[in-house]
């Protein structure tokens, strides 16, 4: 059945957002993986409504959070108020706790702000004053950002970078699909009519099952081999890192999953490569628009 799901919330999804069936993909196998995601690109071509499609279609609670320059942590986190009657502090929880949630122009917010859902990113929990609260499973972060040309962006630390699995972008249509969003029904329309097609139970049951697919140990020398490059070649000012390296082989778990397969296949991490690497790698000539994920194909021989 698990197949026959996700061909369904593939489906459902590419009724909203047309002509981007591998964007799609990509972001379904981001979660899957148990990954964040972070989707970069121009206003207006989708973003947001990605997000919210991917939520509607999970069955996700959902919570969309604007940054702006001013909003602090506790807009984020939650923020812990003195009542009066019993002479205590009560934690009033903030948006992340829900299942999904979208930083929609992430780095239109302070470092500090930023920085709130490191650990939430990471560890699926919070700390205040000394107090530490779980989120609810499953908990993904979708962030959007517009280009760091843009006025009145600041850029996401490698750190927070790091706490992506992917970045992705979708770019413009191609004619054919933007002429079918031009003269078909309004997408907040369609998305209000989208019903869910899992459940977050069904959900965690397929990011289980990912721990079930064979990954050949000629495969992980293969992963290895893309990290060495990256840390070796001279090429970049910092080389992957193991977590990338995890997240890498868990991502194309999921890719393998989608295709129904037991086992995953080189094909699958030149195929999850691009979204998950290239925002991890820096040049040292300072191009910053480039696809890394090309070279690291082309240079290191699969296995």
């Amino acid at each position: 059945m698990a197949a026959q799901d996700t061909a369904q919330v593939l489906s459902a999804i590419n009724k909203i957002i047309v002509g981007q069936d591998k964007t799609c993909r990509l972001a379904l196998t981001c979660l899957l993986a148990q990954g964040h995601l972070l989707i970069e690109d121009l206003p207006g071509v989708g973003k947001t409504t990605l997000a919210h499609t991917l939520a509607k279609v999970l069955g996700l609670d959902f919570q969309r959070l604007q940054f702006t320059s001013d909003m602090l942590p506790a807009d984020v986190l939650g923020v812990s108020i003195f009542n009066r009657d019993d002479q205590q502090f009560h934690f009033h929880p903030g948006p992340v706790f829900s299942q999904l949630i979208l930083a929609d122009e992430i780095n239109r917010a302070t470092p500090r702000t930023q920085s709130a859902l490191l650990e939430a990113m990471e560890e699926r929990q919070i700390t205040i004053e000394g107090q530490t609260y779980p989120l609810p499973k499953p908990f993904f972060v979708i962030a959007t950002q517009n280009p760091a040309n843009q006025i009145g962006t600041f850029p996401l630390p490698e750190s927070q970078l790091d706490r992506f699995l992917m970045r992705i972008s979708l770019g413009y249509p191609d004619a054919e699909s933007e002429r079918q969003l031009l003269a078909g029904a309004d997408r907040q329309q369609l998305l209000q009519q989208l019903n869910a097609v899992l459940t977050p139970d069904n959900l965690l049951s397929f990011q289980n099952g990912l721990l079930q697919i064979h990954t050949s140990p000629a495969l992980i020398d293969y992963v290895q081999k893309i990290l060495a490059f990256s840390r070796d070649s001279g090429l970049y000012l910092h080389g992957l890192s193991p977590r990338a390296g995890l997240g890498l082989i868990r991502a194309a778990q999921a890719w393998s999953f989608l295709d129904d397969r037991k086992q995953t296949l080189p094909e699958d991490i030149q195929a999850v490569l691009p979204a998950v690497v290239n925002h991890r790698l820096q040049a040292k000539d300072g191009d910053t628009q480039h696809d890394y994920s090309t070279t690291l194909i082309a240079q290191v021989p699969i296995p």
